[in-house]
């Protein structure tokens, strides 16, 4: 490589286009000498700066939103690593929000545990930034460098109750499905950047890597065998993200043993990162939109299927959570399929999708850190009878959040299916919506199966009450923060207009 093009590819290196990534980097880094450096009785103030500082990087991407969302024409930075744009933004306050919840579950539920505490707020940091960079990628070093951050991370969080026996299997059978993804999806950007840097074949790039490049690349060649076998590799790879048939036979056991904080985030973080990436494969696919439809489509409908009957005989409320969070992956990837169909409002139906779903789970899993004792692996439907009369404001939190998950109105989760139907009705995806639509009808039933244990169902007898572990009470910011997930499923499912014009820009 000359000096010239060297030059020009540093010319492109904006670091302050990753301030937020940098600084959460840094503050991870500081959370490491802040342990050495305090006297150990001062060690509980860790978490308040991990929590405070991603809150003071949220309020800073809030405030240049519009900066970069606005811009005519999204830069490409980095030789053509990053593009930072409105997606990209939203997915920043996404990942952020998420950050923050997940360090304020954390608090709750590491202090019923002896582990170490600040390990825990330093990865999630770091994930955090990771995946921030993974939804602004534009290149598949970037992107699988960025995912492999956020991967490598998630295996030792899954694990992090190293004295569980279930949270260290749990961790293996992470590490061993997550390597197998990561090898498809690694495989098949090889056939891609072999198949586009290819000189026998048209439109063949030097910096085959690029999703501008590989796009040119593929709309130039449309009935390449590489790049199809390619494409269905990295749609493989990232359908372990999002835990869809056939690639969700991880969840049930990895959900149940991962510590309750972990747990969302995966459910949460995880799944809509890969969400976000599919949006921008997707675009970078079109031109083979028949093959990523038919493939996208069938693992729709079987998601969909299995999550919803498969959760029906669940008695532990987080592997329940965690197949109803399949199910959900099979709604959302009837969007993904209606923006490759050319719908426009098809992402932001996506997107809001994702912001009612952050609201419904943690306000579930904030309940669900309350409820458990130190081993929250065990969390049987039975350990909620009588919440309602116990902790009516636990019982509540549960209720709107199952009610959203299940698609009640008029709470978000209403609206984010409402949306995606939508969206798939117009792009005339009506055997996909049929089997939306009795996959709602069946998830009811375990919804309000949880609800009813919480409100109309008392312990079957006293020693029942006496051998479950003592619920923990609700503190103050755990308390504010439950009820801005409660407040936060009312507004959007009441009032999502200003969400969906300003935010997503659907106008």
């Amino acid at each position: 490589m000359d000096p010239t093009t060297l030059q020009g590819i540093a010319a492109t290196n904006q670091w302050s286009a990753i301030g937020p990534e940098l600084v959460l980097g840094c503050l991870a880094l500081a959370l490491l000498g802040l342990e050495l450096v305090l006297p150990k009785r001062q060690h509980d103030l860790i978490p308040a700066f991990a929590i405070l500082g991603l809150a003071g990087v949220l309020l800073a991407v809030l405030a240049g939103f519009h900066t970069v969302a606005d811009a005519a024409e999204p830069p490409v930075l980095f030789g053509g690593l990053l593009q930072p744009d409105r997606f990209g933004q939203i997915m920043r306050v996404f990942f952020l929000l998420t950050g923050i919840l997940v360090s304020v579950l954390g608090v709750v539920a590491l202090a019923k545990q002896r582990v170490p505490r600040t390990e825990f707020f330093h990865l999630v940091l770091v994930i955090t930034a990771a995946l921030m960079l993974l939804v602004q990628s534009h290149h598949f070093v970037m992107l699988f460098v960025a995912l492999e951050t956020v991967t490598v991370g998630f295996y030792i969080l899954v694990s992090y109750t190293r004295t569980n026996a279930r949270s260290l299997e749990a961790g293996l059978k992470y590490l061993i499905m997550g390597s197998l993804s990561s090898g498809l999806l690694l495989f098949g950007i090889v056939l891609l950047y072999g198949a586009a840097g290819s000189p026998a074949l048209p439109a063949h790039s030097a910096t085959p890597m690029g999703f501008d490049e590989l796009h040119a690349f593929l709309a130039a060649n449309p009935g390449n065998f590489l790049s199809a076998v390619g494409i269905v590799l990295v749609l493989a790879g990232v359908a372990f993200k999002i835990g869809a048939v056939p690639f969700q036979i991880w969840i049930p056991d990895v959900y149940q043993g991962a510590p309750t904080p972990v747990t969302a985030f995966l459910a949460v973080g995880s799944k809509a990162a890969g969400f976000a990436l599919l949006l921008k494969l997707a675009a970078v696919f079109a031109p083979y939109a028949p093959l990523v439809t038919a493939v996208l489509g069938v693992m729709a409908a079987a998601t969909i299927l299995f999550g919803n009957l498969a959760a029906l005989g669940q008695t532990n409320v987080k592997r329940l959570i965690g197949l109803s969070g399949v199910s959900h992956a099979g709604y959302l990837l009837i969007g993904v399929i209606a923006a490759l169909h050319g719908q426009p409002f098809a992402p932001g139906a996506v997107v809001f999708y994702l912001f009612g779903y952050l609201l419904a789970s943690f306000a579930v899993f904030g309940v669900m850190t309350h409820v458990a004792g130190p081993d929250d692996a065990d969390q049987p439907l039975s350990a909620y009878t009588g919440l309602g009369r116990s902790h009516p404001f636990l019982a509540t939190v549960l209720a709107v959040g199952l009610g959203s998950l299940a698609g009640i109105p008029p709470l978000a989760g209403f609206m984010g299916k409402l949306l995606i139907f939508v969206a798939a009705f117009q792009a005339r995806l009506y055997g996909l919506l049929a089997v939306a639509v009795v996959g709602v009808v069946i998830s009811i039933y375990y919804y309000f199966g949880w609800i009813q244990a919480a409100f109309f169902q008392d312990p079957l007898c006293p020693a029942t009450d006496e051998g479950r572990p003592a619920r923990t009470p609700v503190g103050l910011v755990a308390g504010i923060v439950l009820g801005f997930l409660v407040a936060g499923s009312l507004l959007l499912g009441f009032y999502p207009g200003p969400a969906l014009a300003d935010l997503l820009g659907l106008r």
